[in-house]
């Protein structure tokens, strides 16, 4: 029998946890040999989860490449802005790379890398996980045979979620362009590059328009306080954004400790939540933050052989599934990311294909099922050498990317983007 993967985690946060925990789950497939962390309570967490030896505990990624290659392959999960280097750095050293998206936040950071990992000749996937759910590849099987005909457009919906939005682009750590990235990059370059997959590419032009339209000092109700503790109950009570509301009433009132609740603090215990809310970011009013990045987008793409795609992101919505319908020349879709309806013209059938996955709350088995399909995918292509089970290589990844940059460029500037 073949000896398992052996993998080292940089970065120890959500994503590198819900990573490392598949290998748990899959010990005769891979393990965790080392990890890199600057957080001393999750780094040793992480390690002592998969029993990894004090002198393989690293507080960053610069000791990690320092000491002779330890693993076939690493999980670079750290912050957006922190990928470019360590990336290129273990790409030099031998590592198969496993990349969190987006690759970088900006389009010369992600050529910089997509020329290491070429150059160094090693296998490079990025966590694009919406091509590696059970639903995914279904559609492309269903709209490979034809049976809605020749694609001709696509209407998409990212339903960000008004809470998910406060949490992670309000008061977290996506809420600003110069700590993260923009918002397209930070939460859609799933999408795009799912779109593209969906299309077969050959995107040709992007149009896009965006706004902060809502969580700024404009619209704080009268009489709030900048913190959701100090605000007048008659206020709190009305917010649906509310910390207290969030984090309080519908998740530890209700015995839940999982995410979100688990970014505030480790100590998750009603004081504990109560503690974060008071002294950190994630108690502020939604009003009175340092935010920056948009709350809803529109992003319409103009495809080879007169195909289109028209994608929405916004905040003001509920925390559901991305929703997404398909005209074709013989046929259309109606889909929820689970069930796919589908409707033949020619005969005048409706049927439907469930493509429902069972999801645990965990980070593995989020997406559908896409973070998981990922991580066996990366495990058995090091394992087998075959870089085709890496469904988000790097020029399909890169493409993608720079389709997101050149929508955030007409947002800004106004103008329809060319894209090479």
């Amino acid at each position: 029998m073949a000896e398992p993967v052996k993998l080292m985690v940089v970065g120890c946060g959500g994503r590198g946890r819900g990573y490392a925990r598949y290998v748990k789950e899959h010990p005769e497939e891979a393990r965790i040999v080392a990890v890199a962390e600057p957080d001393d309570f999750y780094r040793n967490q992480t390690a002592d989860e998969h029993d990894v030896p004090e002198n393989r505990r690293f507080r960053s990624w610069e000791e990690a490449v320092r000491v002779p290659k330890l693993a076939d392959g690493v999980m670079i999960c750290t912050q957006d802005a922190m990928h470019e280097e360590p990336a290129i750095a273990f790409a030099g050293l031998g590592y198969h790379i496993l990349l969190e998206k987006p690759m970088a936040p900006t389009p010369e950071s992600c050529r910089r890398i997509v020329a290491a990992v070429k150059a160094a000749g090693v296998m490079f996937g990025v966590c694009h996980v919406l091509r590696y759910t059970p639903y995914t590849t279904a559609l492309k099987k269903l709209l490979n045979s034809g049976a809605i005909g020749e694609v001709v457009s696509i209407q998409h919906l990212e339903p960000v979620g008004h809470a998910h939005q406060a949490h992670s682009f309000v008061r977290g750590h996506w809420r600003n362009e110069q700590e993260s990235s923009f918002m397209l990059l930070a939460k859609c370059c799933h999408d795009l590059d799912w779109l593209n997959y969906v299309m077969g590419g050959g995107c040709r032009e992007v149009q896009s328009f965006g706004f902060l339209k809502y969580f700024n000092r404009a619209h704080q109700p009268a009489g709030a306080a900048d913190r959701c503790l100090d605000c007048p109950a008659v206020v709190e009570y009305n917010c649906p954004y509310s910390a207290l509301k969030i984090y309080l009433r519908d998740q530890i009132d209700r015995n839940y400790t999982g995410w979100p609740v688990n970014v505030l603090t480790t100590d998750t215990s009603r004081e504990g939540v109560l503690r974060a809310l008071r002294e950190g970011p994630y108690g502020r009013c939604v009003f009175a933050c340092d935010n920056d990045v948009v709350d809803n987008q529109i992003v319409n793409l103009n495809y080879s052989g007169d195909r289109t795609v028209a994608m929405t992101m916004t905040a003001f919505c509920d925390d559901g599934g991305r929703q997404t319908r398909i005209f074709g020349t013989r046929g259309c879709i109606n889909t929820d990311s689970n069930v796919i309806r589908v409707t033949d013209f020619l005969v005048n059938r409706r049927y439907e294909i469930d493509t429902n996955v069972s999801n645990d709350g965990s980070i593995v088995s989020g997406h559908g099922g896409g973070d998981g399909g990922l991580m066996q995918a990366f495990v058995a292509a090091l394992a087998s050498g075959d870089r085709s089970k890496i469904l988000s290589g790097a020029d399909e990844s890169l493409e993608s990317h720079l389709m997101v940059f050149a929508a955030e460029k007409s947002r800004r500037t106004g103008q329809v983007i060319k894209m090479d």
